[in-house]
Protein backbone atom coordinates (compact mmCIF):
# COMPACT_ATOMS: atom_id res chain seq x y z
CA UNK A 1 0.00 0.00 0.00
CA UNK A 2 1.52 3.39 -1.34
CA UNK A 3 1.82 6.09 1.94
CA UNK A 4 2.46 9.69 1.19
CA UNK A 5 5.90 9.84 2.96
CA UNK A 6 7.98 7.40 3.28
CA UNK A 7 11.39 7.73 5.49
CA UNK A 8 13.90 5.14 5.92
CA UNK A 9 15.81 5.35 9.25
CA UNK A 10 14.53 5.72 12.54
CA UNK A 11 17.38 8.06 14.12
CA UNK A 12 17.28 11.34 15.03
CA UNK A 13 16.68 12.58 11.49
CA UNK A 14 13.87 10.31 10.48
CA UNK A 15 11.71 10.56 13.78
CA UNK A 16 12.04 14.29 14.04
CA UNK A 17 10.83 14.44 10.34
CA UNK A 18 7.83 12.14 11.14
CA UNK A 19 6.72 13.52 14.41
CA UNK A 20 6.92 16.87 13.12
CA UNK A 21 4.82 16.07 10.35
CA UNK A 22 2.46 13.88 12.70
CA UNK A 23 2.04 17.77 14.63
CA UNK A 24 0.78 19.20 11.48
CA UNK A 25 -1.65 16.43 10.91
CA UNK A 26 -0.29 14.28 8.29
CA UNK A 27 -0.64 10.70 9.37
CA UNK A 28 -0.61 9.03 5.85
CA UNK A 29 3.30 8.18 6.62
CA UNK A 30 5.98 5.14 7.00
CA UNK A 31 8.87 4.56 8.79
CA UNK A 32 11.37 1.53 8.13
CA UNK A 33 14.18 1.27 10.05
CA UNK A 34 16.88 -1.78 9.88
CA UNK A 35 17.68 -2.43 13.79
CA UNK A 36 15.00 -3.57 16.50
CA UNK A 37 14.34 -0.36 17.89
CA UNK A 38 14.72 3.17 17.16
CA UNK A 39 17.18 5.74 18.09
CA UNK A 40 20.64 4.81 15.50
CA UNK A 41 23.41 6.27 16.44
CA UNK A 42 21.48 8.20 19.69
CA UNK A 43 20.52 4.42 21.10
CA UNK A 44 20.66 3.52 24.13
CA UNK A 45 21.02 0.31 26.76
CA UNK A 46 20.77 -0.72 30.23
CA UNK A 47 24.46 -1.61 31.79
CA UNK A 48 25.22 -2.02 35.32
CA UNK A 49 22.07 -0.57 35.92
CA UNK A 50 22.29 2.52 33.99
CA UNK A 51 21.54 3.90 30.90
CA UNK A 52 25.21 3.71 27.68
CA UNK A 53 24.97 5.38 24.54
CA UNK A 54 26.31 2.73 22.11
CA UNK A 55 27.05 5.11 19.19
CA UNK A 56 29.37 7.21 21.52
CA UNK A 57 28.62 10.25 23.44
CA UNK A 58 25.13 12.47 22.80
CA UNK A 59 23.90 15.12 24.19
CA UNK A 60 21.15 17.41 23.94
CA UNK A 61 22.77 21.17 23.35
CA UNK A 62 21.11 24.15 24.61
CA UNK A 63 21.75 26.41 21.82
CA UNK A 64 18.77 26.09 19.69
CA UNK A 65 15.39 26.36 21.94
CA UNK A 66 12.83 25.68 19.24
CA UNK A 67 14.21 22.34 19.12
CA UNK A 68 14.43 21.93 22.81
CA UNK A 69 10.85 22.79 22.99
CA UNK A 70 9.82 20.27 20.32
CA UNK A 71 11.80 17.36 21.86
CA UNK A 72 10.73 18.18 25.32
CA UNK A 73 7.24 17.51 24.23
CA UNK A 74 7.75 13.86 24.10
CA UNK A 75 10.71 13.65 27.07
CA UNK A 76 9.85 16.56 29.52
CA UNK A 77 12.67 18.49 30.53
CA UNK A 78 11.84 17.78 34.61
CA UNK A 79 12.69 14.57 33.28
CA UNK A 80 16.41 16.28 31.97
CA UNK A 81 19.69 17.41 34.07
CA UNK A 82 21.52 20.47 32.74
CA UNK A 83 25.36 20.77 32.71
CA UNK A 84 28.11 23.36 31.86
CA UNK A 85 30.18 21.17 29.46
CA UNK A 86 33.67 20.24 31.13
CA UNK A 87 35.96 18.40 28.57
CA UNK A 88 39.79 17.65 28.77
CA UNK A 89 42.12 16.59 27.07
CA UNK A 90 44.98 14.15 28.20
CA UNK A 91 48.68 15.98 26.59
CA UNK A 92 52.02 15.57 28.28
CA UNK A 93 50.99 14.34 31.31
CA UNK A 94 48.47 17.51 32.18
CA UNK A 95 44.80 17.20 32.16
CA UNK A 96 43.31 20.55 30.50
CA UNK A 97 40.18 21.94 29.13
CA UNK A 98 38.97 21.90 25.56
CA UNK A 99 39.57 23.67 23.49
CA UNK A 100 43.06 23.47 24.02
CA UNK A 101 43.87 26.80 22.73
CA UNK A 102 41.93 28.69 25.12
CA UNK A 103 43.48 26.68 28.24
CA UNK A 104 47.12 26.73 27.44
CA UNK A 105 46.95 28.84 30.86
CA UNK A 106 46.30 25.21 32.99
CA UNK A 107 50.08 24.16 32.12
CA UNK A 108 52.94 24.39 33.49
CA UNK A 109 55.22 27.66 32.76
CA UNK A 110 57.44 26.11 30.54
CA UNK A 111 55.10 24.40 28.62
CA UNK A 112 52.74 27.63 28.12
CA UNK A 113 56.12 29.41 26.76
CA UNK A 114 56.35 26.49 24.05
CA UNK A 115 53.32 26.96 22.89
CA UNK A 116 52.67 30.68 23.03
CA UNK A 117 55.90 30.97 20.72
CA UNK A 118 54.67 28.31 18.58
CA UNK A 119 50.93 30.25 18.23
CA UNK A 120 53.28 33.33 17.50
CA UNK A 121 54.62 31.73 14.60
CA UNK A 122 51.31 30.18 13.09
CA UNK A 123 50.66 31.09 9.19
CA UNK A 124 47.35 32.45 10.32
CA UNK A 125 49.22 34.95 12.78
CA UNK A 126 51.66 35.76 10.28
CA UNK A 127 50.11 36.64 7.09
CA UNK A 128 50.42 33.58 5.23
CA UNK A 129 47.44 32.34 2.77
CA UNK A 130 45.51 29.69 4.00
CA UNK A 131 46.35 26.34 2.66
CA UNK A 132 44.58 23.77 1.42
CA UNK A 133 45.52 20.41 2.71
CA UNK A 134 44.29 19.39 6.18
CA UNK A 135 47.70 18.82 7.88
CA UNK A 136 49.11 21.77 6.42
CA UNK A 137 45.63 23.44 7.80
CA UNK A 138 46.77 22.80 11.42
CA UNK A 139 50.36 23.72 11.50
CA UNK A 140 48.63 27.16 9.61
CA UNK A 141 46.01 27.37 12.77
CA UNK A 142 47.74 26.07 15.42
CA UNK A 143 50.79 25.97 15.21
CA UNK A 144 53.51 23.12 15.47
CA UNK A 145 53.37 22.36 19.70
CA UNK A 146 49.33 21.91 19.34
CA UNK A 147 49.33 20.60 16.17
CA UNK A 148 52.06 17.87 17.02
CA UNK A 149 50.90 17.21 20.69
CA UNK A 150 47.34 17.18 20.13
CA UNK A 151 45.56 18.06 16.54
CA UNK A 152 47.33 15.17 14.37
CA UNK A 153 47.59 12.59 16.95
CA UNK A 154 43.86 12.80 18.05
CA UNK A 155 42.64 13.40 13.96
CA UNK A 156 44.72 10.16 12.76
CA UNK A 157 43.51 8.43 16.06
CA UNK A 158 40.03 8.97 14.86
CA UNK A 159 39.63 9.25 11.50
CA UNK A 160 42.79 7.62 10.00
CA UNK A 161 46.15 7.96 8.40
CA UNK A 162 45.31 9.58 5.37
CA UNK A 163 44.40 13.24 6.91
CA UNK A 164 45.41 15.20 3.67
CA UNK A 165 42.22 13.00 2.24
CA UNK A 166 39.99 15.21 3.99
CA UNK A 167 39.36 19.14 3.21
CA UNK A 168 39.68 21.95 5.07
CA UNK A 169 35.94 23.67 3.75
CA UNK A 170 34.13 22.42 7.14
CA UNK A 171 36.68 24.42 8.64
CA UNK A 172 36.48 28.28 7.59
CA UNK A 173 34.04 29.45 10.48
CA UNK A 174 36.47 28.45 12.97
CA UNK A 175 37.92 31.96 14.47
CA UNK A 176 41.80 32.27 14.17
CA UNK A 177 44.00 31.74 17.14
CA UNK A 178 45.20 34.86 18.46
CA UNK A 179 48.72 35.21 19.77
CA UNK A 180 48.01 38.52 21.76
CA UNK A 181 44.23 37.08 23.53
CA UNK A 182 46.49 33.79 23.76
CA UNK A 183 49.11 35.28 26.00
CA UNK A 184 46.41 37.62 28.16
CA UNK A 185 44.66 34.33 29.27
CA UNK A 186 48.08 32.63 30.48
CA UNK A 187 48.62 35.96 32.42
CA UNK A 188 45.02 35.90 33.68
CA UNK A 189 44.76 32.44 34.14
CA UNK A 190 41.73 32.05 32.49
CA UNK A 191 40.32 32.17 28.36
CA UNK A 192 40.45 35.29 27.14
CA UNK A 193 38.75 37.21 24.12
CA UNK A 194 37.34 35.20 21.34
CA UNK A 195 38.54 31.88 22.37
CA UNK A 196 35.44 29.77 22.07
CA UNK A 197 33.97 28.53 25.87
CA UNK A 198 32.17 25.60 26.75
CA UNK A 199 28.79 24.46 25.91
CA UNK A 200 25.93 23.58 28.01
CA UNK A 201 23.75 20.49 27.36
CA UNK A 202 20.87 18.33 28.67
CA UNK A 203 21.39 14.54 29.82
CA UNK A 204 18.39 12.67 30.89
CA UNK A 205 18.52 12.25 34.92
CA UNK A 206 17.90 8.08 34.77
CA UNK A 207 18.25 7.09 31.06
CA UNK A 208 20.67 7.18 28.38
CA UNK A 209 19.95 9.53 25.83
CA UNK A 210 18.12 6.80 23.64
CA UNK A 211 15.28 7.13 25.45
CA UNK A 212 14.05 10.34 24.00
CA UNK A 213 14.01 8.58 20.71
CA UNK A 214 12.27 5.85 22.13
CA UNK A 215 9.40 7.71 23.62
CA UNK A 216 9.07 9.89 19.74
CA UNK A 217 8.90 6.21 18.09
CA UNK A 218 6.46 5.14 20.34
CA UNK A 219 4.33 8.23 19.70
CA UNK A 220 4.13 7.44 15.82
CA UNK A 221 2.90 4.09 16.62
CA UNK A 222 2.36 1.31 13.92
CA UNK A 223 3.37 3.45 11.62
CA UNK A 224 7.31 2.12 11.87
CA UNK A 225 8.62 -1.35 10.38
CA UNK A 226 11.58 -2.69 12.27
CA UNK A 227 14.30 -5.00 11.27
CA UNK A 228 13.54 -3.89 7.53
CA UNK A 229 16.91 -2.38 6.43
CA UNK A 230 16.80 -0.78 2.96
CA UNK A 231 18.10 -2.44 0.27
CA UNK A 232 17.24 -1.62 -2.90
CA UNK A 233 15.80 2.12 -3.91
CA UNK A 234 14.16 3.05 -7.39
CA UNK A 235 14.18 6.53 -7.86
CA UNK A 236 12.18 7.08 -10.80
CA UNK A 237 9.08 4.58 -9.50
CA UNK A 238 9.78 5.63 -5.54
CA UNK A 239 9.84 2.39 -4.62
CA UNK A 240 12.15 1.01 -1.48
CA UNK A 241 12.49 -3.12 -1.26
CA UNK A 242 10.51 -3.49 -3.80
CA UNK A 243 7.67 -3.37 -1.38
CA UNK A 244 7.05 0.34 -0.03
CA UNK A 245 5.65 2.83 -2.30
CA UNK A 246 5.62 6.57 -1.46
CA UNK A 247 4.94 9.54 -2.96
CA UNK A 248 7.70 11.03 -1.15
CA UNK A 249 11.06 9.41 0.04
CA UNK A 250 13.46 10.87 2.76
CA UNK A 251 16.50 8.70 3.32
CA UNK A 252 18.31 9.11 6.14
CA UNK A 253 20.11 5.69 5.76
CA UNK A 254 23.71 5.46 4.66
CA UNK A 255 23.52 5.92 0.84
CA UNK A 256 26.20 3.62 0.47
CA UNK A 257 24.26 0.95 2.68
CA UNK A 258 22.14 0.33 -0.09
CA UNK A 259 23.04 -2.86 -2.37
CA UNK A 260 21.22 -1.08 -5.58
CA UNK A 261 19.93 2.08 -6.21
CA UNK A 262 17.85 2.52 -9.75
CA UNK A 263 17.80 5.42 -11.72
CA UNK A 264 20.83 6.87 -10.80
CA UNK A 265 23.32 8.11 -13.42
CA UNK A 266 27.22 6.60 -13.75
CA UNK A 267 28.77 9.63 -11.87
CA UNK A 268 25.87 9.85 -9.16
CA UNK A 269 26.78 5.94 -8.47
CA UNK A 270 30.62 6.57 -8.64
CA UNK A 271 30.26 9.82 -6.14
CA UNK A 272 28.52 7.61 -3.64
CA UNK A 273 30.59 4.92 -3.95
CA UNK A 274 33.43 7.67 -3.06
CA UNK A 275 31.81 8.61 -0.01
CA UNK A 276 34.12 7.47 3.02
CA UNK A 277 33.51 7.30 6.64
CA UNK A 278 34.82 5.96 10.43
CA UNK A 279 33.15 3.57 12.20
CA UNK A 280 33.98 2.98 16.24
CA UNK A 281 33.78 0.47 18.77
CA UNK A 282 31.88 1.88 22.35
CA UNK A 283 33.54 -0.64 24.93
CA UNK A 284 32.37 -0.05 28.52
CA UNK A 285 34.38 -0.50 31.55
CA UNK A 286 33.30 -0.52 35.57
CA UNK A 287 35.20 1.62 37.45
CA UNK A 288 37.13 5.31 37.63
CA UNK A 289 39.92 7.45 35.80
CA UNK A 290 41.30 10.59 36.59
CA UNK A 291 39.24 13.11 35.04
CA UNK A 292 38.97 15.98 37.76
CA UNK A 293 35.25 16.12 37.05
CA UNK A 294 35.16 15.69 33.29
CA UNK A 295 32.55 14.33 31.25
CA UNK A 296 34.37 13.22 28.15
CA UNK A 297 38.61 13.22 27.85
CA UNK A 298 40.21 13.25 24.65
CA UNK A 299 43.16 11.47 24.35
CA UNK A 300 45.68 12.07 21.61
CA UNK A 301 48.27 9.43 22.65
CA UNK A 302 48.93 6.87 19.79
CA UNK A 303 49.94 4.22 22.56
CA UNK A 304 46.29 4.27 23.70
CA UNK A 305 43.81 2.52 21.46
CA UNK A 306 40.69 5.20 22.28
CA UNK A 307 40.59 8.27 21.24
CA UNK A 308 38.26 9.28 23.90
CA UNK A 309 36.56 8.42 27.27
CA UNK A 310 32.79 9.35 28.35
CA UNK A 311 32.82 9.54 31.76
CA UNK A 312 29.40 8.74 32.57
CA UNK A 313 28.88 9.04 36.58
CA UNK A 314 29.60 12.56 36.41
CA UNK A 315 26.87 13.27 34.05
CA UNK A 316 24.48 10.50 35.38
CA UNK A 317 23.51 10.74 39.21
CA UNK A 318 23.74 6.97 40.51
CA UNK A 319 25.65 5.82 37.32
CA UNK A 320 29.24 3.96 37.52
CA UNK A 321 31.83 3.10 34.54
CA UNK A 322 32.87 4.98 31.76
CA UNK A 323 33.15 3.89 28.13
CA UNK A 324 35.62 4.32 25.54
CA UNK A 325 35.25 5.15 22.32
CA UNK A 326 37.94 3.51 19.69
CA UNK A 327 38.25 4.16 16.04
CA UNK A 328 37.49 -0.05 14.52
CA UNK A 329 40.43 -0.18 12.15
CA UNK A 330 42.84 0.72 15.99
CA UNK A 331 40.61 -1.23 17.80
CA UNK A 332 41.52 -4.77 15.80
CA UNK A 333 44.24 -6.96 16.97
CA UNK A 334 44.33 -4.53 19.76
CA UNK A 335 42.70 -6.26 22.68
CA UNK A 336 44.16 -6.66 26.02
CA UNK A 337 43.25 -8.72 29.21
CA UNK A 338 41.42 -5.75 30.01
CA UNK A 339 39.17 -5.46 27.53
CA UNK A 340 38.31 -9.17 27.86
CA UNK A 341 34.50 -9.52 28.71
CA UNK A 342 33.60 -5.85 28.84
CA UNK A 343 30.53 -4.75 26.75
CA UNK A 344 31.16 -3.79 23.51
CA UNK A 345 29.50 -2.14 20.54
CA UNK A 346 30.44 -1.51 16.57
CA UNK A 347 28.87 1.26 14.89
CA UNK A 348 29.63 0.71 11.34
CA UNK A 349 28.74 3.88 10.40
CA UNK A 350 29.67 6.43 12.51
CA UNK A 351 31.39 9.42 11.54
CA UNK A 352 30.97 10.50 7.73
CA UNK A 353 34.39 11.46 6.51
CA UNK A 354 34.82 15.33 5.13
CA UNK A 355 36.90 14.44 2.13
CA UNK A 356 37.87 16.68 -0.94
CA UNK A 357 35.32 16.90 -2.99
CA UNK A 358 32.81 15.34 -0.80
CA UNK A 359 30.60 18.68 -0.87
CA UNK A 360 29.99 18.55 -5.02
CA UNK A 361 29.24 14.91 -4.82
CA UNK A 362 26.79 15.43 -2.50
CA UNK A 363 25.13 18.55 -4.21
CA UNK A 364 24.96 16.90 -7.10
CA UNK A 365 23.53 13.84 -5.64
CA UNK A 366 20.75 15.62 -3.64
CA UNK A 367 20.07 18.10 -6.23
CA UNK A 368 19.48 15.56 -8.64
CA UNK A 369 17.44 13.38 -6.23
CA UNK A 370 15.15 16.43 -4.99
CA UNK A 371 13.57 17.00 -8.41
CA UNK A 372 11.87 13.40 -8.19
CA UNK A 373 10.92 14.07 -4.79
CA UNK A 374 13.38 11.71 -2.96
CA UNK A 375 15.63 13.69 -0.31
CA UNK A 376 18.22 13.04 1.82
CA UNK A 377 18.02 14.42 5.86
CA UNK A 378 20.43 14.41 8.23
CA UNK A 379 23.83 12.94 9.15
CA UNK A 380 24.12 9.94 6.63
CA UNK A 381 21.74 11.43 4.41
CA UNK A 382 23.78 14.78 3.77
CA UNK A 383 26.89 12.62 4.32
CA UNK A 384 27.81 15.50 7.45
CA UNK A 385 28.66 15.36 10.82
CA UNK A 386 25.67 16.87 12.07
CA UNK A 387 24.89 16.13 15.91
CA UNK A 388 21.56 15.75 17.17
CA UNK A 389 19.86 18.65 17.97
CA UNK A 390 21.03 19.72 14.03
CA UNK A 391 19.83 16.83 12.76
CA UNK A 392 16.43 17.61 14.62
CA UNK A 393 16.30 21.41 13.34
CA UNK A 394 16.82 20.21 9.78
CA UNK A 395 13.93 17.78 10.28
CA UNK A 396 11.33 20.42 11.30
CA UNK A 397 12.64 22.57 8.68
CA UNK A 398 12.10 20.40 5.77
CA UNK A 399 8.81 18.95 7.80
CA UNK A 400 7.83 22.37 7.28
CA UNK A 401 8.80 22.55 3.59
CA UNK A 402 6.38 19.32 2.57
CA UNK A 403 3.67 20.45 4.73
CA UNK A 404 3.52 23.79 2.13
CA UNK A 405 4.35 21.55 -0.98
CA UNK A 406 1.55 19.28 -0.18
Amino acid sequence: MSKRYLIVGAGPAGLALACSLMKKGIRDLRVIEAADQAGGLCRSVSVDGSGLDIGGGHFLDVRRPKVNEFLFSYMPQKEWNRYERDSRISVRGNLVGHPLEANIWQFPEEFQKEYLDSIEKAGCNTGKPCPQRFVDWIYWKLGDRIAEDYMIPYNKKMFGDDLDSLGTYWLEKLPDVSYEETRKSCEMKRPYGTQPGHASFFYPKKYGYGELWLRMADSLGDRISYDTPAQSLDIDDKVVNGQFEADVIINTAPWASYKEIKGLSRELSEGIKSLKKSSIVVRYFDGKVDDDGAQWIYYPDPELSYHRLLIRYNFLPGAKGYWSETNLDRDKGMDTKEDAGTVSFVNEYAYPLNTIGKPQIMDKLLGSLMTKQVYGLGRWGEHNHYNSDLVVELAMNLADRLYKEQ
